[in-house]
């Protein structure tokens, strides 16, 4: 097959638009969990005065739990079996617990010491994650095997992830609305207000792929047999060294921690650079403008998505990933320039550039995790879509606490004091540098990376076909 020749996709290949739809209301609900926290976890410092240390303790303490919770959460959903399939009644039950919890992790009495914020924010931190666990591990290992087809898994992450981009036309403008004076007392106020929205929106909408996506047909040995707990928990570490041994997915992980939280890390100053260095020190304008990038950049993630799909169909998923990514560098680039406190606006130029690395990142890597999937059955004998989802989303979520751990500290060697009004020079200009130059950093190591990715095209195509001379294809639902 020569580069410009493409497998069609089979009809029975192809994911019903119902279940389309449901796994990508499912997505939105995954994006607003992961969105929403970040965006607000600011009102910590700004809003109650916390240390910015403690608050990026709030962020990285929880993912040590997280480290033992992702993947035995994956490994109990691929070996559940229940008559409403394998990763459904884990979908339901971790929606509603993880709306409950985001909504009342943020009633925060006034009035308290740091101390006690400190103590109750990071246990309610703890418990909030571990039911997002139980929710995010068994849905994103459920978008892993609705199809077995190579493109069709592409145009699945695709749909869904333009779903789940909505999240981002919203969540930029979190800040300004908790700071509407208008509506709120003080900005602590709107941050109460706001979490029982989206804890709502979380519990009622979260239940949506539970309810209408079906589950697929599996090997018998995906599932295993009832052993006894011994037995399970040897199983358990054995699959666990297994993944970490398999070279593309360790790939596809290391792409993704860099791209993703490269980017998280440099947009966690970019507040504080729009209200200290653009604005003076005003927070509605700095939130004003930082409404406007959010959406602007998530506007074009839209549009990023559906051509990341099309153009991985002629070019494949690997050469996608470098065209797309090094867009997004150009876009880094641009934020350097845009910071102009005569132009301040001048930022929004960066916006499409910046789309393109946000906006193809996890169509791709969903995509290409699904493949990685069949590689390893191929190795293995088994399906572990949840313990592959469960390390890959760990590894997202640990990039993400390593983030908030180091804004708190950069922001402290930057000589970031919240109590002045004016920050000094030097400290406006290392906040710029720490703002551009980490992505750039991290997404031109992902792309060193990814230059040995082994899973083409046709290697997958080879891999399905090698499987289903063993097995067999998987029947079509197993739920109702």
């Amino acid at each position: 097959m020569s580069r410009r020749e493409h497998r069609v996709t089979a009809p029975e290949d192809r994911i019903p638009l119902r279940q389309k739809s449901a796994y990508a209301t499912g997505m939105f609900v995954n994006n607003l969990q992961a969105a929403a926290l970040p965006a607000m976890v600011v009102i910590l410092n700004l809003g109650l005065g916390m240390n910015p240390v403690l608050v990026g303790l709030i962020a990285a303490i929880p993912r040590i739990f997280d480290a033992v919770s992702d993947p035995m959460v994956g490994y109990i959903s691929d070996n559940t079996r229940t008559r409403w399939g394998r990763r459904r009644p884990f979908i339901l039950v971790g929606a509603v617990l993880a709306g409950l919890v985001f909504a009342l992790m943020w009633q925060l009495p006034d009035g308290r010491s740091e101390s006690f914020y400190f103590w109750v924010f990071l246990g309610a931190s703890i418990i909030f994650f571990l039911a997002y666990t139980l929710y995010a591990t068994p849905f994103v290992a459920f978008g892993y095997e609705m199809t077995s087809d190579y493109h069709e898994r592409t145009r699945l992450h695709a749909f869904a992830n333009t779903a789940g981009q909505l999240v981002w036309l919203g969540v930029p403008w979190f800040y300004l609305i908790m700071a509407n004076e208008n509506l709120f007392r003080d900005t602590v106020h709107g941050a109460r207000t706001l979490a029982i929205a989206v804890g709502v929106a979380v519990a009622v909408l979260g239940v949506v792929p539970a309810i209408f996506c079906r589950e697929r047909n599996v090997p018998p040995a995906a599932v295993g047999d009832r052993q006894g707990v011994l037995a399970h928990t040897l199983e358990f570490l054995k699959g666990i060294v297994i993944t970490f041994n398999c070279k593309p997915f360790l790939k596809i992980c290391a792409a993704t921690f860099l791209v993703f939280n490269g980017f998280q890390l440099g947009f966690s100053f970019s507040l504080y650079v729009m209200i200290y260095y653009l604005f003076g020190g005003s927070d509605s304008r700095a939130g004003e403008l930082n409404g406007w990038f959010g959406m602007l950049t998530a506007g074009f993630t839209l549009l990023v998505i559906p051509f990341t799909a099309w153009l991985a169909t002629r070019l494949g998923k690997r050469r996608t990933f470098f065209f797309t990514i090094s867009i997004s560098l150009a876009g880094y680039a641009l934020k350097w320039i845009g910071y102009n406190p005569d132009h301040p606006y001048w930022l929004l130029f960066a916006a499409p550039f910046v789309a393109f690395g946000t906006g193809s990142l996890f169509t791709l890597m969903g995509s290409m995790i699904a493949d990685v999937c069949d590689y390893d059955e191929l190795e293995t004998g088994q399906r572990r879509e949840g313990v592959f989802g469960a390390i890959y989303w760990w590894m997202v979520k640990i990039g993400m606490s390593l983030a908030g751990l180091l804004t708190g500290i950069m922001l402290t060697v930057s000589g970031f004091d919240v109590a002045l009004e004016t920050q000094p020079e030097k400290t406006l200009f290392l906040l710029r540098v720490f703002d551009v130059g980490v992505p750039l950093l991290t997404s031109a190591l992902a792309i060193a990376i990814m230059l040995t990715y082994p899973i083409s095209e046709e290697k997958a195509y080879e891999i399905r076909a090698e499987l289903e001379r063993r097995r067999g294809k998987f029947g079509t639902e197993v739920s109702k």
